[in-house]
């Protein structure tokens, strides 16, 4: 019994931690803050969920997110001069007409020649001008994408920076979710606490 209410106080902690960050997060980020792609590639990151206008996508330098011909995300470099080398910026992307695309040049032509004809005929195709709206993806997630990514770019010889920052394309911080979990971890504590034994803390549960 000792065990079941020390389990139950951690779920409520867990609760209270992520609705936490998901309140916070979605009080910080009433609107995308529009920001340009130069401000970002000096290191400007002021909030989360941000409008970037100015910048190119460049999709020689897509990576796929599951590494196989059937597509999930692209990871693509997002930069103010297509010309530079390296990126700051990279987006996660799902857009069907980006993922066909690269789906064709990559699976769909049977020879290097076919991929150059390809590439000559589409030329602007490979370079993308559009804004991008979306949220920076944070926290543990970001840290483990970030060092895949790393490891994938040198493997196929792109420069990518040690600070470089994802952004999820139309994921905008979630409206409701955070007061939810706030709401639920602070009403399962309170009535978790109001029914412990007066004769035990929680702290003697922990050490159980």
């Amino acid at each position: 019994m000792k065990r079941f209410r020390f389990t139950l106080l951690a779920v409520c902690l867990v609760l209270l931690y992520l609705g936490w960050n998901d309140a916070s997060l979605y009080l910080r980020n009433r609107a995308p803050l529009a920001v340009t792609i130069g401000a970002l590639e000096k290191g400007d990151t002021p909030r989360e969920w941000l409008r970037i206008s100015g910048g190119t996508l460049i999709m020689d330098e897509a990576i796929s997110t599951s590494g196989s011909i059937e597509l999930d995300a692209l990871l693509v470099p997002l930069k103010a001069d297509p010309a530079t080398p390296g990126f700051r910026v990279l987006v996660e992307t799902r857009d069907p007409a980006l993922l066909d695309f690269f789906q064709t040049y990559h699976f769909k032509l049977d020879s290097a020649l076919a991929k150059e004809r390809f590439h000559a005929e589409h030329q602007q195709e490979f370079r993308v001008q559009r804004d991008i709206i979306g949220t920076q993806i944070t926290g543990m997630i970001a840290s483990g994408n970030r060092d895949k990514l790393t490891t994938l770019a040198k493997d196929l010889g792109i420069q990518v920076s040690d600070n470089v920052m994802l952004l999820s394309e139309g994921n905008q911080p979630p409206t409701y979710r955070g007061f939810l979990f706030l709401a639920i971890g602070i009403l399962g504590l309170g009535k978790l606490l109001l029914r412990w034994p007066k004769n035990e803390s929680p702290e003697a549960v922990s050490d159980n």
